[in-house]
Protein backbone atom coordinates (compact mmCIF):
# COMPACT_ATOMS: atom_id res chain seq x y z
CA UNK A 1 0.00 0.00 0.00
CA UNK A 2 1.78 3.24 -1.20
CA UNK A 3 1.38 6.16 1.33
CA UNK A 4 -0.85 8.83 -0.78
CA UNK A 5 0.60 12.28 -0.52
CA UNK A 6 -1.86 14.32 1.59
CA UNK A 7 -2.82 17.46 0.39
CA UNK A 8 -4.42 21.26 1.69
CA UNK A 9 -4.98 24.71 0.34
CA UNK A 10 -2.12 27.09 0.40
CA UNK A 11 -1.95 29.08 3.65
CA UNK A 12 -0.32 32.55 3.86
CA UNK A 13 3.54 32.68 5.34
CA UNK A 14 4.56 35.75 7.12
CA UNK A 15 7.40 36.43 8.92
CA UNK A 16 5.74 37.07 12.14
CA UNK A 17 3.80 33.31 11.76
CA UNK A 18 7.25 31.77 11.15
CA UNK A 19 8.51 33.11 14.19
CA UNK A 20 6.01 33.29 16.60
CA UNK A 21 3.36 30.56 15.73
CA UNK A 22 -0.22 30.48 17.16
CA UNK A 23 -0.74 26.79 18.67
CA UNK A 24 0.98 23.86 19.55
CA UNK A 25 -0.52 20.79 17.75
CA UNK A 26 3.18 19.74 17.26
CA UNK A 27 3.77 19.20 20.67
CA UNK A 28 0.35 17.11 21.22
CA UNK A 29 1.64 15.06 18.64
CA UNK A 30 5.29 15.01 20.47
CA UNK A 31 3.34 14.12 23.74
CA UNK A 32 1.32 11.30 22.36
CA UNK A 33 4.99 9.77 20.98
CA UNK A 34 6.18 10.32 24.84
CA UNK A 35 3.25 7.98 25.61
CA UNK A 36 3.56 5.43 23.24
CA UNK A 37 7.06 4.99 24.07
CA UNK A 38 6.40 4.69 27.71
CA UNK A 39 4.06 2.24 27.26
CA UNK A 40 6.26 0.05 24.60
CA UNK A 41 8.98 0.29 27.58
CA UNK A 42 6.20 -0.47 30.46
CA UNK A 43 4.89 -3.10 28.50
CA UNK A 44 8.50 -4.59 27.73
CA UNK A 45 10.35 -3.63 31.20
CA UNK A 46 7.09 -5.62 32.86
CA UNK A 47 8.96 -8.86 32.65
CA UNK A 48 12.21 -7.90 33.76
CA UNK A 49 10.21 -6.73 37.16
CA UNK A 50 8.19 -9.74 37.37
CA UNK A 51 11.38 -11.84 36.34
CA UNK A 52 12.40 -13.08 40.44
CA UNK A 53 8.75 -13.91 40.81
CA UNK A 54 8.98 -16.01 37.51
CA UNK A 55 12.36 -17.61 37.80
CA UNK A 56 11.38 -18.42 41.17
CA UNK A 57 7.49 -20.03 40.41
CA UNK A 58 8.70 -21.88 37.06
CA UNK A 59 12.15 -22.87 38.14
CA UNK A 60 13.95 -21.35 35.38
CA UNK A 61 17.82 -21.40 35.43
CA UNK A 62 19.93 -17.86 35.06
CA UNK A 63 20.73 -18.74 31.76
CA UNK A 64 16.80 -19.70 30.55
CA UNK A 65 15.82 -16.42 32.25
CA UNK A 66 18.31 -14.88 30.10
CA UNK A 67 16.82 -16.50 27.00
CA UNK A 68 13.04 -15.81 27.76
CA UNK A 69 14.32 -11.58 28.58
CA UNK A 70 16.26 -11.92 24.50
CA UNK A 71 13.42 -13.40 22.96
CA UNK A 72 12.01 -9.69 22.70
CA UNK A 73 14.63 -8.88 20.86
CA UNK A 74 15.61 -11.33 18.39
CA UNK A 75 11.45 -10.48 16.47
CA UNK A 76 12.62 -6.93 17.41
CA UNK A 77 15.90 -6.64 15.54
CA UNK A 78 14.92 -8.86 12.81
CA UNK A 79 11.56 -6.86 12.10
CA UNK A 80 13.72 -3.48 11.90
CA UNK A 81 15.00 -4.38 8.92
CA UNK A 82 11.40 -4.56 7.51
CA UNK A 83 9.34 -1.78 9.78
CA UNK A 84 11.53 1.39 8.50
CA UNK A 85 10.35 0.38 5.44
CA UNK A 86 6.96 -0.20 6.77
CA UNK A 87 6.39 3.67 8.02
CA UNK A 88 8.07 5.74 5.50
CA UNK A 89 5.54 3.19 3.53
CA UNK A 90 2.28 3.86 5.04
CA UNK A 91 2.65 6.42 7.53
CA UNK A 92 3.20 7.40 11.49
CA UNK A 93 -0.32 7.06 11.85
CA UNK A 94 -1.16 3.46 10.59
CA UNK A 95 2.24 1.86 11.36
CA UNK A 96 1.75 3.15 14.92
CA UNK A 97 -1.47 2.50 15.26
CA UNK A 98 -1.13 -1.02 14.13
CA UNK A 99 1.94 -1.71 16.35
CA UNK A 100 0.58 -0.70 19.25
CA UNK A 101 -2.69 -2.77 18.80
CA UNK A 102 -0.08 -5.90 18.23
CA UNK A 103 1.90 -5.06 20.80
CA UNK A 104 -1.09 -4.96 23.49
CA UNK A 105 -2.46 -7.97 22.36
CA UNK A 106 0.91 -9.81 22.64
CA UNK A 107 1.57 -8.18 26.16
CA UNK A 108 -1.61 -9.10 27.92
CA UNK A 109 -1.66 -13.00 26.35
CA UNK A 110 1.66 -13.22 28.74
CA UNK A 111 -0.18 -13.76 31.23
CA UNK A 112 -1.39 -17.24 29.94
CA UNK A 113 2.47 -18.14 29.84
CA UNK A 114 2.78 -21.62 31.80
CA UNK A 115 6.62 -22.26 31.66
CA UNK A 116 9.70 -21.15 29.55
CA UNK A 117 8.62 -22.44 26.06
CA UNK A 118 5.45 -20.55 26.11
CA UNK A 119 7.40 -17.40 28.16
CA UNK A 120 9.73 -17.38 25.09
CA UNK A 121 7.29 -17.46 22.49
CA UNK A 122 5.15 -14.87 23.68
CA UNK A 123 8.10 -12.41 23.78
CA UNK A 124 8.78 -13.01 20.32
CA UNK A 125 5.70 -11.97 19.43
CA UNK A 126 5.80 -9.26 21.72
CA UNK A 127 8.86 -8.08 19.20
CA UNK A 128 7.21 -8.14 16.16
CA UNK A 129 4.41 -5.79 18.06
CA UNK A 130 6.90 -3.25 18.92
CA UNK A 131 9.18 -2.75 16.24
CA UNK A 132 7.04 -0.14 14.14
CA UNK A 133 7.42 2.24 17.19
CA UNK A 134 10.71 3.66 17.42
CA UNK A 135 10.93 4.49 13.42
CA UNK A 136 7.59 6.21 13.69
CA UNK A 137 8.43 8.36 16.68
CA UNK A 138 11.56 9.64 14.03
CA UNK A 139 9.15 9.91 10.99
CA UNK A 140 6.87 11.88 13.12
CA UNK A 141 9.15 14.18 14.40
CA UNK A 142 10.57 15.05 11.08
CA UNK A 143 7.09 15.99 9.42
CA UNK A 144 5.71 18.30 12.62
CA UNK A 145 9.01 19.15 14.06
CA UNK A 146 11.20 22.54 12.80
CA UNK A 147 15.17 21.44 12.84
CA UNK A 148 15.53 24.06 15.63
CA UNK A 149 12.96 21.66 18.27
CA UNK A 150 13.99 18.92 17.18
CA UNK A 151 16.52 18.15 19.82
CA UNK A 152 13.80 18.90 22.56
CA UNK A 153 11.10 16.85 21.08
CA UNK A 154 13.30 13.87 20.34
CA UNK A 155 14.14 14.06 24.36
CA UNK A 156 10.52 14.15 25.09
CA UNK A 157 9.31 11.42 23.20
CA UNK A 158 12.51 9.23 23.95
CA UNK A 159 12.10 10.16 27.56
CA UNK A 160 9.26 7.49 27.48
CA UNK A 161 11.72 4.93 27.66
CA UNK A 162 12.73 5.63 31.29
CA UNK A 163 9.49 6.51 32.40
CA UNK A 164 8.07 3.41 31.12
CA UNK A 165 11.23 1.84 33.39
CA UNK A 166 10.65 3.41 35.97
CA UNK A 167 6.80 2.71 36.60
CA UNK A 168 7.07 -0.63 35.28
CA UNK A 169 8.66 -1.69 38.83
CA UNK A 170 5.80 0.36 41.43
CA UNK A 171 3.21 -1.10 39.12
CA UNK A 172 4.32 -3.95 38.52
CA UNK A 173 5.08 -5.16 42.14
CA UNK A 174 1.51 -3.29 43.16
CA UNK A 175 -0.27 -4.94 40.98
CA UNK A 176 1.24 -8.46 41.77
CA UNK A 177 0.30 -7.49 45.36
CA UNK A 178 -2.73 -7.05 44.75
CA UNK A 179 -3.37 -9.60 42.13
CA UNK A 180 -0.62 -11.67 40.64
CA UNK A 181 2.27 -11.52 38.37
CA UNK A 182 -0.26 -12.41 35.53
CA UNK A 183 -2.53 -9.47 36.26
CA UNK A 184 -0.05 -7.36 35.63
CA UNK A 185 0.61 -8.03 31.75
CA UNK A 186 -3.19 -7.31 31.11
CA UNK A 187 -3.41 -3.99 33.00
CA UNK A 188 -0.36 -2.79 30.70
CA UNK A 189 -1.65 -4.76 27.68
CA UNK A 190 -5.09 -2.32 28.02
CA UNK A 191 -3.09 0.97 28.38
CA UNK A 192 -1.43 0.42 24.82
CA UNK A 193 -5.07 -0.86 23.74
CA UNK A 194 -6.26 3.06 24.68
CA UNK A 195 -3.26 4.83 23.53
CA UNK A 196 -3.28 3.64 20.01
CA UNK A 197 -7.02 4.68 19.41
CA UNK A 198 -6.14 8.08 20.80
CA UNK A 199 -2.95 8.21 18.36
CA UNK A 200 -5.35 6.28 15.25
CA UNK A 201 -7.83 9.88 15.80
CA UNK A 202 -5.80 12.71 16.18
CA UNK A 203 -2.47 12.07 14.32
CA UNK A 204 -2.68 13.68 10.72
CA UNK A 205 0.79 14.71 8.90
CA UNK A 206 0.34 18.94 9.21
CA UNK A 207 -0.91 19.64 5.92
CA UNK A 208 -3.79 17.18 6.63
CA UNK A 209 -4.62 17.75 10.02
CA UNK A 210 -7.68 20.11 10.61
CA UNK A 211 -6.30 21.52 14.49
CA UNK A 212 -3.14 22.97 13.33
CA UNK A 213 -3.26 27.01 12.63
CA UNK A 214 -2.03 28.89 9.71
CA UNK A 215 0.50 30.57 11.71
CA UNK A 216 1.84 26.93 13.14
CA UNK A 217 1.77 25.14 9.70
CA UNK A 218 3.83 28.09 8.32
CA UNK A 219 6.22 27.76 11.42
CA UNK A 220 6.57 24.39 11.40
CA UNK A 221 7.59 24.33 6.87
CA UNK A 222 9.54 27.14 7.08
CA UNK A 223 11.82 25.29 9.49
CA UNK A 224 12.00 22.06 7.41
CA UNK A 225 14.77 21.11 5.17
CA UNK A 226 12.58 21.92 2.17
CA UNK A 227 9.04 22.19 3.21
CA UNK A 228 7.59 20.35 -0.29
CA UNK A 229 8.83 16.80 1.02
CA UNK A 230 6.16 16.75 3.23
CA UNK A 231 3.60 16.36 1.03
CA UNK A 232 5.47 14.32 -2.26
CA UNK A 233 6.86 10.89 -2.33
CA UNK A 234 10.70 10.14 -2.46
CA UNK A 235 12.34 10.32 -5.67
CA UNK A 236 14.93 8.05 -4.11
CA UNK A 237 14.06 4.34 -3.65
CA UNK A 238 14.53 3.43 -0.23
CA UNK A 239 16.91 0.27 0.37
CA UNK A 240 18.20 -0.11 3.19
CA UNK A 241 21.29 -2.27 1.38
CA UNK A 242 21.93 1.19 -0.47
CA UNK A 243 22.04 3.05 2.97
CA UNK A 244 25.25 1.02 4.46
CA UNK A 245 27.41 2.21 1.72
CA UNK A 246 27.97 4.60 3.44
CA UNK A 247 30.77 5.21 6.74
CA UNK A 248 28.32 7.47 8.64
CA UNK A 249 25.76 4.82 8.66
CA UNK A 250 27.89 2.32 9.90
CA UNK A 251 29.51 4.54 12.56
CA UNK A 252 25.71 4.88 13.65
CA UNK A 253 24.96 1.42 13.75
CA UNK A 254 27.77 0.37 15.77
CA UNK A 255 27.58 3.68 17.96
CA UNK A 256 23.83 2.70 19.18
CA UNK A 257 24.83 -1.08 19.49
CA UNK A 258 27.25 0.32 22.49
CA UNK A 259 24.44 2.65 24.11
CA UNK A 260 21.76 0.12 23.34
CA UNK A 261 23.39 -2.56 25.41
CA UNK A 262 24.23 -0.84 28.56
CA UNK A 263 20.41 1.01 28.24
CA UNK A 264 19.19 -2.50 28.06
CA UNK A 265 21.25 -3.73 30.39
CA UNK A 266 18.95 -1.53 32.73
CA UNK A 267 15.63 -2.92 31.24
CA UNK A 268 17.06 -5.79 31.89
CA UNK A 269 18.89 -7.35 34.21
CA UNK A 270 19.15 -4.51 37.04
CA UNK A 271 16.12 -5.59 39.00
CA UNK A 272 18.06 -8.93 39.40
CA UNK A 273 21.10 -7.36 40.09
CA UNK A 274 20.01 -5.23 42.79
CA UNK A 275 18.06 -8.54 44.59
CA UNK A 276 21.00 -10.77 43.94
CA UNK A 277 23.85 -8.84 44.48
CA UNK A 278 22.42 -5.49 46.87
CA UNK A 279 20.06 -7.61 49.05
CA UNK A 280 16.76 -5.35 48.17
CA UNK A 281 13.21 -6.67 48.80
CA UNK A 282 10.27 -7.24 46.85
CA UNK A 283 8.82 -3.58 48.03
CA UNK A 284 12.32 -1.69 48.15
CA UNK A 285 12.76 -2.62 44.47
CA UNK A 286 10.00 -0.90 43.97
CA UNK A 287 10.90 1.66 45.61
CA UNK A 288 14.31 2.55 45.08
CA UNK A 289 15.31 0.04 41.81
CA UNK A 290 13.10 2.87 39.82
CA UNK A 291 15.54 5.97 40.75
CA UNK A 292 18.15 5.93 38.22
CA UNK A 293 15.40 5.38 35.46
CA UNK A 294 13.67 8.86 37.06
CA UNK A 295 17.49 10.47 37.02
CA UNK A 296 17.97 9.70 33.38
CA UNK A 297 14.56 11.70 32.43
CA UNK A 298 15.13 14.79 33.21
CA UNK A 299 18.91 14.25 32.10
CA UNK A 300 17.44 13.10 28.59
CA UNK A 301 15.36 16.26 28.63
CA UNK A 302 18.64 18.16 29.24
CA UNK A 303 20.49 16.69 25.87
CA UNK A 304 17.58 17.81 23.72
CA UNK A 305 17.33 20.96 25.50
CA UNK A 306 21.84 21.24 24.62
CA UNK A 307 21.39 19.85 21.38
CA UNK A 308 18.95 22.60 20.01
CA UNK A 309 21.17 25.74 21.62
CA UNK A 310 24.37 24.28 20.26
CA UNK A 311 22.44 24.51 16.80
CA UNK A 312 20.66 28.02 17.54
CA UNK A 313 24.50 29.11 18.67
CA UNK A 314 25.83 28.51 15.05
CA UNK A 315 27.49 24.88 16.09
CA UNK A 316 27.55 22.78 13.19
CA UNK A 317 25.48 19.19 13.18
CA UNK A 318 28.50 17.57 13.52
CA UNK A 319 30.39 19.49 16.66
CA UNK A 320 27.75 19.43 18.46
CA UNK A 321 26.43 15.93 18.01
CA UNK A 322 29.89 14.33 18.44
CA UNK A 323 30.37 16.99 21.72
CA UNK A 324 26.90 15.75 23.31
CA UNK A 325 26.83 12.27 22.72
CA UNK A 326 31.11 11.73 23.36
CA UNK A 327 30.89 13.44 26.73
CA UNK A 328 27.54 11.57 27.80
CA UNK A 329 29.47 8.54 27.02
CA UNK A 330 32.69 9.44 28.90
CA UNK A 331 30.53 10.44 31.96
CA UNK A 332 28.64 7.22 32.16
CA UNK A 333 31.84 5.00 32.37
CA UNK A 334 31.23 5.64 36.07
CA UNK A 335 29.09 2.45 36.02
CA UNK A 336 32.21 0.52 36.65
CA UNK A 337 32.51 2.12 39.95
CA UNK A 338 29.53 0.75 41.16
CA UNK A 339 30.16 -2.52 41.86
CA UNK A 340 33.52 -1.35 43.73
CA UNK A 341 31.17 -0.14 46.78
CA UNK A 342 29.18 -1.93 49.51
CA UNK A 343 27.13 0.89 49.98
CA UNK A 344 23.76 -0.05 47.58
CA UNK A 345 22.87 3.92 48.37
CA UNK A 346 26.40 4.80 46.82
CA UNK A 347 25.70 2.23 44.05
CA UNK A 348 22.47 3.83 43.66
CA UNK A 349 24.20 7.19 42.98
CA UNK A 350 26.90 5.93 40.55
CA UNK A 351 24.11 3.96 38.56
CA UNK A 352 21.85 6.61 38.25
CA UNK A 353 24.49 9.14 36.85
CA UNK A 354 25.75 6.66 34.44
CA UNK A 355 21.68 6.52 32.82
CA UNK A 356 21.74 9.91 33.01
CA UNK A 357 24.65 10.57 31.43
CA UNK A 358 23.43 7.91 28.79
CA UNK A 359 20.05 9.11 28.30
CA UNK A 360 21.58 12.65 28.11
CA UNK A 361 23.88 11.32 24.69
CA UNK A 362 20.88 9.48 23.54
CA UNK A 363 19.14 12.68 22.77
CA UNK A 364 21.56 13.51 20.42
CA UNK A 365 22.05 9.85 18.91
CA UNK A 366 17.92 9.78 17.77
CA UNK A 367 18.36 13.12 15.67
CA UNK A 368 21.18 11.45 13.36
CA UNK A 369 18.40 9.62 11.45
CA UNK A 370 16.80 12.73 10.48
CA UNK A 371 19.95 14.73 9.87
CA UNK A 372 21.48 12.10 7.85
CA UNK A 373 18.16 11.22 5.94
CA UNK A 374 19.17 12.39 2.23
CA UNK A 375 15.04 12.86 2.05
CA UNK A 376 12.16 12.39 4.82
CA UNK A 377 11.57 9.17 2.62
CA UNK A 378 14.81 7.63 4.22
CA UNK A 379 14.19 8.63 7.81
CA UNK A 380 12.34 5.82 9.04
CA UNK A 381 14.41 3.31 7.16
CA UNK A 382 17.83 4.89 8.53
CA UNK A 383 15.72 4.74 12.15
CA UNK A 384 15.30 1.05 11.30
CA UNK A 385 19.07 0.06 10.66
CA UNK A 386 19.81 2.11 13.93
CA UNK A 387 17.47 0.11 16.03
CA UNK A 388 18.12 -2.99 14.35
CA UNK A 389 22.07 -2.17 15.94
CA UNK A 390 19.72 -1.54 19.38
CA UNK A 391 17.85 -4.79 19.33
CA UNK A 392 21.26 -6.77 18.51
CA UNK A 393 22.36 -5.43 21.65
CA UNK A 394 19.49 -6.38 23.24
CA UNK A 395 20.17 -9.64 22.27
CA UNK A 396 23.48 -10.13 23.28
CA UNK A 397 22.66 -8.57 27.40
CA UNK A 398 19.61 -10.50 27.76
CA UNK A 399 21.41 -13.87 26.89
CA UNK A 400 25.49 -12.65 27.55
CA UNK A 401 24.60 -11.71 31.40
CA UNK A 402 22.45 -14.24 31.87
CA UNK A 403 25.57 -16.68 30.87
CA UNK A 404 28.41 -14.77 32.78
CA UNK A 405 26.18 -15.16 35.64
CA UNK A 406 25.87 -19.46 35.90
CA UNK A 407 29.65 -19.12 34.89
CA UNK A 408 30.71 -17.49 37.93
CA UNK A 409 28.50 -18.24 40.27
CA UNK A 410 25.86 -15.23 40.49
CA UNK A 411 28.47 -12.35 40.35
CA UNK A 412 27.62 -9.06 38.13
CA UNK A 413 31.64 -8.18 38.57
CA UNK A 414 31.93 -9.57 34.14
CA UNK A 415 29.03 -8.09 33.26
CA UNK A 416 29.98 -4.60 34.78
CA UNK A 417 33.14 -4.77 32.89
CA UNK A 418 31.32 -5.87 29.62
CA UNK A 419 29.04 -2.97 29.52
CA UNK A 420 32.10 -0.62 30.51
CA UNK A 421 33.97 -2.10 27.15
CA UNK A 422 31.05 -1.38 25.01
CA UNK A 423 30.74 2.04 26.48
CA UNK A 424 34.83 2.96 25.15
CA UNK A 425 33.87 1.45 22.20
CA UNK A 426 30.61 3.74 21.45
CA UNK A 427 33.02 6.55 22.25
CA UNK A 428 35.64 5.51 19.64
CA UNK A 429 32.48 5.09 17.02
CA UNK A 430 31.12 8.14 17.43
CA UNK A 431 34.47 9.96 17.45
CA UNK A 432 36.18 8.47 14.50
CA UNK A 433 33.93 6.22 12.38
CA UNK A 434 31.77 8.97 11.66
CA UNK A 435 33.13 11.37 10.09
CA UNK A 436 30.40 14.39 9.62
CA UNK A 437 26.58 14.51 10.57
CA UNK A 438 24.85 15.52 7.04
CA UNK A 439 22.67 14.07 4.54
CA UNK A 440 24.14 11.52 2.81
CA UNK A 441 24.44 11.72 -1.24
CA UNK A 442 21.91 8.99 -2.75
CA UNK A 443 21.61 8.15 -6.77
CA UNK A 444 18.51 8.78 -7.86
CA UNK A 445 17.15 5.64 -8.94
CA UNK A 446 13.35 6.42 -10.58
Amino acid sequence: MSQVPETRPERPVDAVAASRPRGAVRWVVVLLAFLGTTIVYLDRANLSAAAPTIQKEFGLSNTELGLILSGFFWTYAICQLFAGWFVDRVGARVSYTVGALLWSVFTAATSLGRGFASLLGLRLLLGVGESPAYPSNVKAVREWIPKRERGVATAIFDSGSRVGTAIALPIVVSVMAVISWRGSFVVTGLLGIIWAIAWYLFYRTPRASKLVSAEELAYIEAGQETPEELDTAPKVKVRWIDLLRFRAVWGMILGNFCVAFVIYWFVTWFPTYLIDSRGFTLPSLGLFGSIPAWVAVPSGWAGGIFADYLIRRGWSATRARKTLIIGGLIVSTVIIFSIFTDSPAVAIVLLSISYGALTFANASVWLLPSELAPTVGHVGSLAGLMNFAGSAAGILVSIAVGALLDATGGSFLAPMFMTLGFLVLGIVSYAFVIKRVEPLEMPDRS
